[in-house]
């Protein structure tokens, strides 16, 4: 079963969690300003949407099970189907281990699917379009003007930052290996979204997480 919000208390934790509050201008400029949590400290809670548009609280769902969390674009970034693909390929081999695979994008709900299908991904994708999941694990940056021009030459709406018409917002594309009890086991991302580590490297770091577990 989904870990989703209870109906009745939607409404408030929609506008509580989903807010990012980029007005105070904390939002970095370009992607290699923005600094990532690091493994150790413990997972933020978010409410992102699934594919049929439900509230879907990532808490809830790190306290279910290990987690393997992406953050990608979205499906309109070729390094990202690549990215997804790979790990489709591991999914079996996470599932073994006690791991669900958690994958965030900037897309509307509607958009997940083509990107489920175009990949043959078995496993769920999220979607942030409001980036309160981005920026709870600060991998969210704003684009600058001259990149928010060619992303729309390809008529890429990126979603726009809360009180700052004219700007617009991207995850950096990162991995999050989280165990049950919440804590971040292992972090990686990259300013340059072309670059994005192997399958094979996280499937070690979940492993590795799982052993640290397994021997206290």
């Amino acid at each position: 079963m989904s870990p989703r919000a209870p109906t009745f208390l939607a409404p408030l934790m929609l506008a509580l969690c989903m807010w990012p509050g980029p007005v105070d201008g904390a939002v970095p400029l370009g992607a290699q300003n923005a600094v990532p949590l690091s493994a150790g400290v413990h997972a933020p809670d978010a409410l992102v949407k699934t594919v049929d548009g439900s509230i879907f609280s990532l808490g809830q769902a790190f306290a279910s099970k290990p987690t393997v969390l992406l953050f990608y674009r979205g499906g309109w970034c070729p390094f990202c189907n690549r990215q997804l693909a790979g790990i489709q390929e591991y999914e079996q081999k996470f599932v073994s281990l006690g791991y669900q695979i958690l994958a965030v994008c900037t897309d509307r709900p509607e958009d997940l699917r083509s990107t489920m299908d175009k990949d043959g991904l078995r496993y769920t994708l999220l979607s942030d379009r409001s980036m309160a999941a981005s920026s709870a694990f600060r991998v969210a940056y704003q684009v600058t003007e001259d990149d928010a021009k060619k992303y729309a030459s390809y008529n890429i709406a990126l979603p726009e930052v809360p009180g700052e018409p004219g700007k617009h917002w991207l995850p950096v594309p990162s991995i999050f290996v989280i165990d049950q009890s919440g804590i971040v086991r292992f972090a990686e991302s990259n300013p340059d979204y072309r670059v994005r580590p192997p399958a094979e490297e996280i499937l070690a770091a979940a492993a590795k997480a799982i052993n640290a577990q397994s021997a206290k």
